[in-house]
């Protein structure tokens, strides 16, 4: 069980944001609720985890579910999903983390390098040495999720995290189907695409100030950002969240959350009062005439990709 709302660290904690907001946001986090902590390795290249690890070193570690990945190279050369990486980088993040588990260990892309019964079998014997408590995945193909399930002698994958939202709905398609079937449910990342569903990008304006796609270190995934069509369809999004009683964060928020295999939507605040108006957004409740407004204004702006495995 966690919340439904969680806090992210990618491009923001131990890198994009400073110590002193990072902090704020964490506690924020906690007093409002929030229990599920995502992080990565590769984040900052380690300094998120290290980041998360002295924050939450003074709090019982029984109140906070914690979760890391491994996959993407590391300064210490290693990548992938061996049998040695799973070993060695979870140790690696347990050190920075400051902790002897963590609650949701998860495969950050699929690796097509090394066979899936290496990985299942390495991922298997961390969970029964007690360094880590349940399994999981981000952006696997349909077809590598199901041969690991059916896998014999093996732990079992929880939680899939893909990437969706309004206007990035591949998973409807296929994860989230097979998922449901085989007993995983979602953490979404990128429910706000990259803070384009809160409405702070215009068409023919330039970024806000302060906002992500003014930062050096956090503005490179931001394309969509600067697609004009797609930024006047969010605008016209933001009565339907006025007349809701909601900010466009919540109302994007909302939609993923809709979904009944949806857990937990990942939110990556810069800032204490953002935490504050993403996390009420848990048990909002979207009628259909409201999901079937949002479907026509945004029209053939919605992707539907495949993971980025599958690519």
């Amino acid at each position: 069980m966690v919340s439904e709302i969680s806090l992210g660290s990618w491009l923001t904690y131990g890198g994009g944001v400073g110590r002193e907001r990072a902090e704020a946001c964490v506690a924020k986090a906690f007093e409002l609720g929030i229990d599920f902590i995502d992080t990565a390795n590769v984040y900052s290249r380690g300094q998120a985890e290290e980041f998360l690890g002295e924050v939450l070193a003074g709090r019982p570690r029984d109140s906070y579910v914690l979760a890391t990945k491994l996959f993407w190279p590391m300064p210490d050369g290693g990548s992938g999903l061996s049998r040695e990486q799973v070993f060695t980088q979870l140790d690696a993040s347990l050190r920075r983390l400051r902790t002897d588990h963590v609650d949701l260990y998860q495969c950050h892309r699929y690796d097509w390098n090394v066979p899936l019964e290496e990985t299942m079998d390495a991922l298997t014997e961390v969970v029964r040495q007690g360094k880590v408590r349940y399994l999981g995945f981000s952006e696997w193909p349909e077809e590598k999720i199901r041969e690991a399930q059916a896998m014999d002698g093996v732990e079992r994958f929880v939680s899939s995290q893909p990437q969706y939202s309004m206007v990035w709905r591949g998973p409807e398609r296929d994860v989230i189907p097979a998922s449901k079937e085989l007993g995983i449910s979602q953490i979404v990342w990128s429910p706000l695409a990259q803070g384009v569903l809160t409405g702070k990008y215009k068409p023919g304006e330039p970024p806000p100030e302060g906002s992500r796609a003014t930062s050096d270190s956090m503005g490179g995934f931001m394309d969509r950002a600067r697609n004009p069509v797609l930024l006047e369809r969010v605008q016209r999004l933001v009565p339907v969240a006025e007349d809701l009683g909601l900010s466009m964060a919540q109302l994007a928020l909302a939609w993923v959350l809709r979904q009944e295999n949806v857990a937990s939507a990942i939110v990556g605040a810069s800032r204490p009062e953002q935490v504050e108006d993403n996390a009420a957004a848990s048990g909002v409740e979207l009628d259909p005439a409201t999901l079937e407004t949002i479907d026509e204004i945004l029209g053939d702006s919605v992707a539907w990709e495949p993971p980025d495995s599958a690519r």
